[in-house]
């Protein structure tokens, strides 16, 4: 007969310094440095496990967490990245209402214990190089709005200025277009997914991109958890007889701003999304 293993459950809270670890159910806590030593050691403990390491829960904390994740997911450890509010929302649903470490630590071991958030997904390196050209073409974009909008106030003496640098915005947008396009053509895993993706009326090459540099797991997950990870699945308020208004957040922001745009040409030129639409309205 088959040994069955123990199922362990492993919560690190980050800060800019240390990292905070509790093991459930062992109930063991520790403390490593948050550095390439301190997560190597902690790599160490955790691959010799005695048991089926099943996850690893690690708060997103304004990037300190990015090393340790990063360093997890390279070694194949079942790590998952959760967003802050839902780890206290889950301690205050317990009752733990004190706040230490050690303390955040043990409810993240629990929260990943009871909701086994989904693992997480890190970009390559070149889902990356894609996602820092969309990132530097956002950029001037709003760099470009501004002066639009300053253009339109702005005194004579400085008009030629601010048209000459809109020229200029105008030509560095066209070089980072062919430059993203190239990247996108060299890549046949890319190119797949962009033809794909702009076969759907309302998708064009912008939106294209951005799906397949930001949101690595197209295609790897069904349709509502892709919805939950980029923040679009509405949520029910509903109590009784009363039916309230559905509404969104969390996720993705970046991306959905992308997909709005990309929704309102829909509207138009989609005859599914359209009529979809209009039942709506």
């Amino acid at each position: 007969m088959a040994e069955i293993l123990q199922k362990i459950f492993v919560g690190i809270d980050v800060s800019k310094k240390w990292l905070d670890v509790a093991m459930l159910p062992s109930g063991e806590v520790w403390r490593e440095e948050n550095s390439e030593a301190g997560i190597r050691s902690l790599l160490q403990k955790l691959e010799h496990v005695p048991g089926e390491l099943v996850r690893v829960i690690v708060e997103a904390t304004g990037g300190y967490e990015a090393l340790l994740v990063s360093r997890l997911y390279a070694r194949q450890l079942p790590v998952a990245r959760v967003n802050p509010g839902r780890a206290r929302e889950f301690a205050r649903s317990v009752g733990q209402l004190a706040k230490t470490d050690s303390l955040d630590a043990k409810i993240l071991a629990r929260f990943g214990e009871a909701v086994q958030p989904p693992l997480t997904r890190l970009p390559s390196e070149k889902e990356q190089a894609l996602s820092a050209l969309l990132e530097r073409r956002k950029q001037l974009l709003d760099i470009q709005t501004a002066e639009k909008n300053r253009l339109n106030t702005a005194p004579s003496g400085i008009q030629d200025s601010l048209k000459s640098h809109l020229l200029w915005l105008k030509q560095e947008f066209q070089k980072l277009d062919t430059e993203i396009d190239q990247f996108i053509d060299t890549q046949p895993e890319f190119k797949h997914k962009d033809e794909l993706l702009q076969s759907v009326p309302g998708v064009g090459r912008v939106t294209a991109s951005k799906l397949i540099a930001d949101v690595p797991e197209l295609g790897e997950c069904n349709k509502k958890e892709i919805a939950a990870l980029i923040g679009t699945a509405p949520f029910n308020h509903d109590s009784g007889y009363k039916r309230g208004k559905r509404s969104i957040h969390g996720g993705r922001a970046d991306v959905r701003h992308v997909l709005y745009m990309a929704t309102l040409a829909a509207t138009r030129f989609n005859p599914i999304i359209k009529a979809f639409y209009q039942r709506l309205l």
